[in-house]
């Protein structure tokens, strides 16, 4: 079966994916875009569980200034080489992250960060259980999750800060 390249363009756009594993998806899926970009996300899942327990010694802090400079926030993401510490997909992800926590305060990191007895909801206390502000229908885990698989490398936030005058 041939493929349109307008197609596996298309879904390449849609998915970040690359343009061969955009066309062997197109091909198992017979055309089917919708299809295709389930198939991938599933693949990336895949990879993104492979590279979780890989070192992650490299990185940046962002900061981020509310409108206003009432409230600020402070992330330091890890990932596992400076190179990939440098590309745009990196720096946008720490820069979204420094805003979900100057937005939503979160707590902790991760569940595990809770201590028992503590009486939170989960997911308005932990960075990665909260709904990503700028698309509530996806977790901040799953926006990580998403940069791991478009740059190839485990991707962990060490830690963060939240300012707010008078607090």
């Amino acid at each position: 079966m041939k493929i349109p390249t307008d197609r596996v363009r298309e879904l390449r756009e849609q998915s970040g994916a690359g343009i061969m594993e955009c066309r062997n998806a197109l091909l198992e899926v017979e055309g089917d875009i919708a299809r295709a970009l389930q198939l991938l996300k599933q693949r990336n899942l895949l990879k993104v569980e492979k590279k979780r327990e890989r070192a992650a010694s490299q990185g940046l802090i962002e900061a981020y200034i509310h409108t206003g400079g009432r409230i600020g926030a402070m992330v330091e993401v890890n990932c596992e080489t400076d190179f990939v510490a440098r590309t745009d997909e990196f720096k946008e992800l720490a820069h979204y992250l420094a805003m979900q926590i100057a937005a939503q305060d979160p707590r902790f990191i991760s569940q595990e960060e809770i201590p028992e007895g503590t009486d939170l909801e989960a997911q308005a206390a932990c960075l990665l259980l909260q709904p990503y502000i700028k698309n509530p229908d996806m977790s901040i885990q799953a926006l990580i999750d998403e940069t791991i698989a478009k740059v190839g490398e485990n991707i962990k936030v060490s830690r963060f800060a939240r300012f707010e005058v008078g607090a």
